[in-house]
């Protein structure tokens, strides 16, 4: 699955930011055709984005790059994805994912501009974002719709204000959307990242809302403010007590269970069977995966 950390959205239209995105060390750089580019200005994004695939991918600091598109029913996702579908891009986001319809109808799109354009088919991965109460109940159906899915973004802004309710930095009130969000991607085998934190300056808050959302099942985040990328990459990164911990339940396991035909075992005072072996593993392919991302990325 693709290291997904940290997910940092660019206004397609803003030159400035634009110019500075190839520096940004978040592992997935986003260029946005959506809410933050106004509807006269879309043209512009969509020409700042050709502009950019033109350039030398080894100078991006993120290993990947995405667009997120307008979603369908807003009748630009067509024109969005003509201007945009090129060699160079990893994948798109689908905004305000709604139903298995708008997936398929963007698998298909996506395949045709690929096979035009002389691409490889399925090269560009699928992200969606579920930020309504119908994309929040058809998520998992969403997920599994084109093998092109790779990972599911929960979006509190847009969901709050479907759901009629006011968005609180405490977050009760996205509780049960961000809990299904995350488990739907976990069943579709997909990548769960977690919703913006706006309140970008009360660091210590970020920090406390981003470690619910990891044992809640998130492995990234998507963030507004490049101040978020370090910390995202700490907590999302298995620590150094982890993999330590990993390694020797790897080891113990199988020298002292299975090559000698046991279940169980102990490791420093506590059991061990095979679902706590299976655990350690996770996390050590885990911290390969980051480590490989960021080797292929110079980092």
């Amino acid at each position: 699955m693709p290291v997904m950390r940290s997910v940092f959205y660019v206004p397609s239209n803003n030159e400035k930011m634009v110019s500075k995105a190839p520096t940004i060390a978040a592992d997935v750089l986003t260029l946005d055709l959506e809410d933050s580019v106004p509807p006269a200005e879309k043209a512009k994004g969509r020409e700042m984005i050709q502009k950019y695939l033109k350039q030398d991918r080894a100078k991006q600091a993120a290993p990947y790059l995405y667009v997120r598109i307008n979603n369908w029913e807003t009748e630009m996702t067509n024109d969005d994805l003509e201007a945009i579908v090129h060699p160079g891009l990893d994948g798109v986001c689908l905004a305000k994912c709604g139903e298995p319809a708008n997936v398929r109808r963007l698998h298909w799109k996506l395949e045709e501009l690929e096979q035009r354009r002389g691409m490889k088919v399925g090269s560009v991965a699928i992200q969606l974002l579920i930020e309504t109460a119908k994309g929040c109940m058809n998520a998992y159906p969403c997920a599994i719709e084109s093998p092109r899915v790779n990972s599911l973004i929960f979006g509190a802004v847009d969901y709050t204000k479907d759901m009629r309710v006011e968005l609180t930095s405490e977050g009760q009130e996205q509780l049960y959307a961000r809990y299904h969000t995350a488990v739907a991607a976990r069943a579709a085998g997909c990548v769960a990242i977690d919703c913006p934190f706006v309140a970008f300056k009360d660091t210590a808050a970020f920090d406390k809302s981003t470690k619910e959302g990891r044992q809640m099942g998130y492995e990234g985040r998507m963030l507004i403010h490049p101040s978020q990328i370090e910390p995202s990459h700490v907590i999302y990164t298995p620590s150094a007590a982890s993999v330590e911990w990993a390694e020797g339940v790897k080891k113990v396991f199988e020298e002292e269970g299975i090559a000698k035909g046991s279940a169980a075992v102990t490791y420093l005072g506590k059991m061990v069977d095979t679902p706590v072996y299976e655990n350690a593993l996770q996390i050590l392919r885990t911290m390969a995966e980051i480590k490989a991302a960021e080797a292929k990325n110079g980092k």
